[in-house]
């Protein structure tokens, strides 16, 4: 087994060497293995001739620290046992992003589905009323997931309301960007799960009733409802731009472009018409379900040794008060894209990627020596007059279907494309 790894990791160096332009990534995620020992999984990421994107795994290593020096010492050790050249290192992927963002040579990005996934938790964690129903949810997920009895009582009231039933999950602590499903799934059985959460409480052991009556008593509240519709409204559109930014054709500028679209339609939300629909669907399910109305909680008045003498805002209605906390989520979320998306890394990507696009030759050029800037310039302006394209994907099949004579022509832009892969 040994030999026959060996000899599969040695051809896998050797392609990489034997490519025209050499450039490779490497890739890098740590996990701790069945008897808690930290291994690092490591993946070469390169293009082939036929531009087509590769990642192999080269192997799992112990790693006795987590540390960035140790993570570093670990990537060195395994491209000088492949022979593969760092001058030619042109990507390095991490799962440890605190570890190795310190001041690394290479352009540093953070991962742009983990960026939504932050802003996500921020926002979550923005207002009382989205936090506190969404805390309600997951304890109900775990009732249902915990407890057979509830379930079977849940199975039986829904499909005797509607027919059929969606199981009720708990949400996941770490996956911020995936809560819509659970909490679509009581929105649309609400009435279903305040008679189950009523039943389980009258026929259960004494903690387990205890628990469904305090849940009961949450979801009987007005508050509840707003929150969850709320929230839904505010996920939709980051759980819409993390699951855009994971697809395999996702580019830097496209994912930057798709950031400004999500900030823009926030900002078209900040307005009282927007909150004025969302409030009166609450107030609609609050009436046909005869829930508790939606009220204000009780405001604690601040001291005059920190307020001075004026007196304290104090909002008049429950929808003057909630409207508040729900711009003060949108404005978290707006603030939050914009200043996780505005790196200096990012921008340097984009720079490159212009290069072909708009096929204008700047700075970002100089910092690769596979890259000669006036062949470079002489190439785009040949290729731009005779090929029409909008972005790299269009550009690598133009590439692929040139004849081999064509083709040479334009190899600094094909190393621009083979770099931006």
């Amino acid at each position: 087994m040994n030999l026959l790894s060996n000899s599969i990791i040695r051809k896998i160096a050797q392609e990489i060497a034997a490519l025209p332009v050499v450039q490779y990534s490497i890739i890098m995620d740590g996990t701790q293995d069945i008897s808690g020992v930290e291994k690092v999984s490591i993946c070469i990421h390169y293009v082939n001739t036929d531009l087509e994107p590769r990642e192999e795994f080269v192997g799992l290593y112990e790693a006795s620290s987590t540390t960035g020096e140790q993570i570093g010492k670990i990537a060195s050790d395994v491209l000088l046992r492949l022979n593969l050249p760092f001058s030619s290192l042109r990507g390095q992927t991490y799962d440890g992003a605190a570890n190795m963002s310190g001041q690394p040579l290479a352009t540093f990005v953070h991962c742009g589905p983990h960026c939504v996934n932050l802003v996500t938790q921020a926002a979550c964690s923005a207002a009382p009323i989205i936090r506190d129903s969404l805390q309600w949810i997951h304890e109900l997920g775990c009732l249902f997931g915990q407890s057979g009895k509830f379930k079977t009582i849940f199975k039986s009231v829904a499909k005797s309301t509607s027919g059929c039933y969606t199981t009720l999950k708990p949400l996941c602590p770490t996956r911020w960007t995936v809560r819509t499903p659970a909490i679509n799934s009581v929105l649309t059985q609400y009435e279903a799960v305040l008679t189950a959460l009523e039943k389980m409480a009258s026929s259960s052991t004494h903690d387990t009733a205890s628990k469904a009556n305090g849940l009961r008593e949450r979801f009987q509240k007005g508050n509840t409802v707003l929150g969850l519709l709320l929230t839904q409204d505010i996920m939709i559109g980051l759980e819409g731009l993390n699951t855009s930014l994971q697809g395999r054709e996702a580019t830097v500028g496209g994912m930057l472009s798709a950031v400004e679209c999500v900030k823009n339609g926030f900002q078209n939300k900040r307005s009282d018409v927007s909150f004025r629909e969302l409030y009166i669907q609450a107030s609609e399910v609050v009436t046909s379900l005869d829930l508790e109305a939606i009220t204000v909680p009780h405001l604690r008045r601040p001291s005059t040794r920190h307020a001075g003498p004026a007196q304290p805002y104090i909002p008049t209605t429950a929808e003057e008060y909630y409207r508040v906390q729900f711009f003060l989520v949108l404005d978290t979320v707006m603030t939050q894209l914009t200043h996780r998306f505005e790196q200096e890394g990012l921008r340097n990507i984009v720079m490159l990627e212009n290069v072909l696009i708009s096929g204008q030759v700047n700075d970002i050029v100089e910092l690769y020596p596979e890259l000669e800037s006036q062949s470079l310039k002489v190439q785009m302006a040949m290729f731009r007059a005779n090929y029409k394209y909008q972005s790299c994907t269009e550009v690598v099949n133009i590439l692929k279907n040139m004849v081999p004579e064509v083709r040479r022509l334009f190899k600094q832009v094909e190393t621009l494309v083979l770099l931006l892969i």
